[in-house]
């Protein structure tokens, strides 16, 4: 049974190491172009089958993001940015769970010991991942709300010297700003993580049959983290772009 907090180097390009985590993004993004191209060209008046599906994701994803910012002209100007994280990291969540993932790779000398190396392993369960996530998720923040309501008034609630109080509450706000890339990027990783090493041991204990309901919930899991970063982005968004 193999275990590693960190992910694991399996190559490099152009002198950059490339990860296990980096080789499933690539897939994942491959996977979504494809899907994306083959779902533009077959575009049908009445929907069936597959098209359906995305047409209910798409239509309940733009109605969350309406309740959050109050009218769909509104959300709609954010939506894509939005939804664009939750697919990516559904589908690389939910493909941390396929078979091979953690168990198909190679084995290498390491400080004297023989260790296993998987080829693949979800991008989630990478800190550095969800670090990414989470900057560009607060920085996309910062950027809209600049955009929205000016440098000068956006930044005016983080710096306010118009009395010890607001002087006070203006710190805070701007060290909320940091603590959200911390807890974006800590629950989705602590999560992912925690549901892989889970399944590692039952499948190592009791094979096949007890995994099959911790599969079950780790697809669930994989769902309510997407959702979480999907919506948690959509509010802080809402606060960055409103006048307090």
């Amino acid at each position: 049974m193999h275990i590693s907090l960190a992910a694991e180097k399996i190559g490099t390009l152009f002198g950059w190491p490339i990860t296990n985590t980096v080789v499933t993004f690539w897939i994942a993004i491959a996977l979504i172009l494809i899907t994306v191209l083959i779902m533009r060209f077959t575009l049908k008046l009445v929907p069936g089958g597959l098209q359906n599906i995305f047409e209910l994701l798409v239509e309940g994803l733009l109605n969350i993001t309406t309740l959050v910012f109050g009218t769909e002209k509104e959300a709609r100007r954010y939506f894509p940015f939005l939804a664009t994280f939750f697919i990516a990291i559904l589908v690389t969540n939910w493909m941390g769970l396929l078979p091979g993932y953690g168990s198909i790779g190679f084995r290498e000398i390491e400080d004297g010991k023989e260790v296993f190396v998987p080829l693949l392993r979800s991008t989630s369960a990478d800190l550095n991942t969800t670090l990414a996530y989470a900057l560009i998720s607060v920085g996309s923040v910062q950027y809209f709300g600049i955009r929205s309501m000016g440098t000068s008034k956006y930044f005016g609630k983080f710096f306010n010297f118009k009395g010890p109080i607001n002087f006070i509450v203006g710190l805070l706000e701007l060290i909320s700003e940091f603590t959200k890339v911390i807890s974006f990027s800590f629950r989705l990783f602590g999560n992912v993580f925690a549901g892989e090493v889970l399944l590692m041991v039952i499948a190592f204990l009791v094979p096949v049959v007890a995994t099959v309901p911790f599969l079950g919930l780790e697809l669930f899991v994989g769902a309510i983290q997407a959702l979480v970063f999907f919506m948690l982005t959509a509010v802080f968004i809402k606060l960055a772009i409103t006048a307090h």
